[in-house]
């Protein structure tokens, strides 16, 4: 599958993501090859990412690859005016690959039509973020041994929540059951109810998920976003809507795990972290097999 794009989660056929997850587990057991040896990867970060980029850069040092980029628009040229365009067209001469985080919806999708290496999509503002939903599927099925007729349980910024729009997509699949847990304000963009209901998959919409939580096999908890808020007060308002605490887990299901992007602020109680069904931070990790996949598959040298 030489030279892809990856912008969204829908540009891989569900039979390509299950290979991707294939190829994930084989890096697991064997993270470190020189399939990269010779390939230079360009990171081009507008915006700032912590794991994203640290484990794209970790996928690619264990790989034998090199990578060269910034971590700030304001360190590269675009704070002298320059366009996307004229950046991409530039980065792409100098690359076999670019890896682009950037604050505006459909910023992966402009690059990948004028970039004549392949563009890979590490978060475009609220819109997509694949290769986040592709570890997550992975470590789904890690600790869930399928990723068939599960009860997902989505908390927190569901309107803004990039992580949650792809996964949804992805999730919906496997016949997946979805439950959406969110204050009024953030609650999930009408389209993807829209989107859900065309292909008959079941969804509920709560407020509390106290009393429903020991349905989930997931349940994914997510920040409430500071930077996708232009009011200030909105965001004071709704920042402490839900916190997880480890006494609510008592009753949930013995197979039952806690996801979350990262990075969290108050909305997982630290508490939680010895809990056996706390598994972000594997899930972190996983980001860097998941991605060695990713960048080997689509540059064609894994199958």
């Amino acid at each position: 599958m030489k030279n892809k794009h990856l912008v969204s989660i829908t540009d891989f056929t569900k039979e390509e993501i299950l290979r991707i997850l294939e190829l994930a587990a084989e890096f697991e057991k064997k993270p470190s090859q020189n399939l990269l040896e010779g390939k230079v990867i360009a990171t081009l970060f507008f915006e700032p990412s912590t794991r994203t980029r640290l484990s794209f850069e970790s996928a690619i040092s264990r790989l034998g690859g090199k990578y060269i980029g910034f971590t700030d628009a304001s360190s590269s040229s675009v704070s002298k005016g320059e366009s996307i365009k004229d950046t991409i067209m530039t980065v792409a001469n100098y690359s076999d690959m670019i890896i682009m985080r950037h604050p505006v919806e459909g910023s992966a999708r402009w690059a990948s039509e004028v970039s004549r290496v392949p563009i890979i999509n590490a978060g475009d503002g609220a819109n997509q973020h694949p290769t986040q939903t592709l570890l997550d599927l992975y470590t789904i099925k890690q600790t869930q041994g399928t990723l068939d007729n599960l009860n997902l349980f989505f908390v927190g910024d569901l309107k803004y929540g990039r992580t949650v729009h792809s996964l949804i997509q992805a999730m919906s699949m496997f016949n997946t059951t979805f439950h959406f847990i969110s204050p009024l304000e953030l609650q999930i963009p009408k389209e993807y109810k829209l989107y859900l209901d065309k292909l008959g998959l079941k969804y509920h919409e709560y407020r509390d998920f106290s009393e429903v939580a020991n349905e989930a096999d997931i349940i994914y908890m997510t920040r409430i976003q500071r930077e996708r808020f232009s009011d200030p007060m909105e965001y004071e308002k709704t920042k402490n809507s839900y916190v997880l605490k480890n006494k609510m887990l008592d009753n949930t299901k013995p197979n039952m795990k806690v996801l979350h992007p990262l990075p969290r602020v108050n909305e997982i109680h630290t508490d939680v972290d010895t809990n056996e069904k706390a598994y972000y931070f594997t899930q972190a990790l996983n980001g860097v097999f998941t991605r060695q996949a990713i960048m080997t598959y689509i540059l064609g040298l894994k199958k």
